[in-house]
């Protein structure tokens, strides 16, 4: 296990590496606009020389390149230039990420029990009116953007429901909404990955065996169907919570919520773009991590894993 874990771990490690690498370069393709604000028009060339000297963006790619790991090595994600201009970007980050954390993990265990639940029951149900209200509904946030379902939640919700539209850290009933919305794609996922799972697991020979000997079709379903449609999806959990505790973009944006998603939409909008790559390289670290804590989680669970010396999987 523990080779098994050093090897996924430095896996992960050269792909994060890689990921810093190219978002790194992308963002020295942004327009240098980005570095002077509303300044840019004000400032003559010497000027505009000179501030991009400060910031080290007249030095040769691999320079800059090997500044920034220094400084990311130190744990310095940069200063923001237009956001808050001269002020850390951990120290504008930090106050946030218990908006996007809270949300997260809250919108995360509600999708995972409703999810769960519709889907072993859409399995049990198969063919029949619950199964196929609920694959109605799961096609429906699959084929529909996005952004029209969630707006759709968002002011039909507030209107009949008589809920607050935007986010108020001071009304609980303001966190309804965006919990709703945030947990919408992952009920949809949970249950589909469920069905599918459980109705593999139905048509197995072992469970046909088990009710020819006699055993209780509950404690088939419970220790056998139910156990082993749990181990695949297992792997999607890591990263589907610390992808959703990193907040929804859009979900933030819409309901006000000052957590890292919308500070990123903002950062965008204002061409901030030392705002911009921190915030993409934690995003992009979150989704990483929760990848490699999911293969790890899986070869815990799953006895069908060989850890042997020459078989990883």
């Amino acid at each position: 296990m523990f080779i098994y874990s050093l090897k996924r771990l430095a896996q992960s490690l050269v792909t994060l590496v890689i990921v810093v690498t190219v978002v790194f370069l992308l963002m020295r393709l942004l327009p240098v606009e980005g570095y002077f604000g509303e300044r840019f028009d004000k400032l003559d060339d010497s000027q505009k020389e000179a501030i991009l000297d400060k910031y080290g963006l007249l030095d040769p790619w691999y320079v800059q390149l090997f500044n920034f790991y220094a400084d990311l090595s130190r744990g310095d994600l940069g200063t923001s230039i237009i956001y808050r201009a001269n002020v850390p970007v951990s120290k504008i980050i930090k106050p946030r990420i218990p908006y996007s954390v809270n949300f997260g993990i809250s919108a995360t265990v509600i999708s995972l029990i409703l999810g769960l639940g519709i889907g072993k029951k859409m399995a049990t149900h198969k063919g029949r009116a619950w199964d196929r209200v609920w694959t109605g509904y799961i096609i429906l946030v699959s084929a529909v953007p996005s952004t029209v379902y969630l707006l759709f939640v968002q002011l039909y919700g507030s209107d009949l429901l008589h809920l607050p539209m935007l986010f108020d850290k001071y009304r609980i009933g303001s966190w309804i909404l965006p919990l709703v919305s945030l947990s919408l794609g992952g009920i949809a996922f949970n249950a589909m990955w469920m069905r599918r799972y459980m109705v593999d697991e139905l048509n197995r020979d072992y469970l046909k065996l088990g009710q020819a000997k006699g055993l209780p079709y509950k404690k088939i379903m419970r220790k056998h169907v139910m156990r082993n449609a749990y181990v695949p999806l297992a792997q999607y959990l890591p990263a589907t919570l610390l992808s959703t505790v990193a907040g929804s973009i859009y979900i933030e944006s819409i309901y006000s919520i000052p957590g890292m998603g919308g500070l990123l939409v903002d950062v965008i909008g204002r061409q901030d773009n030392p705002m911009v790559q921190a915030l993409v390289l934690i995003f992009s670290s979150v989704g990483i991590v929760g990848l490699f804590l999911g293969d790890i989680l899986m070869a815990l669970i799953d006895p069908r894993i060989k850890l042997n010396k020459g078989e990883t999987r």
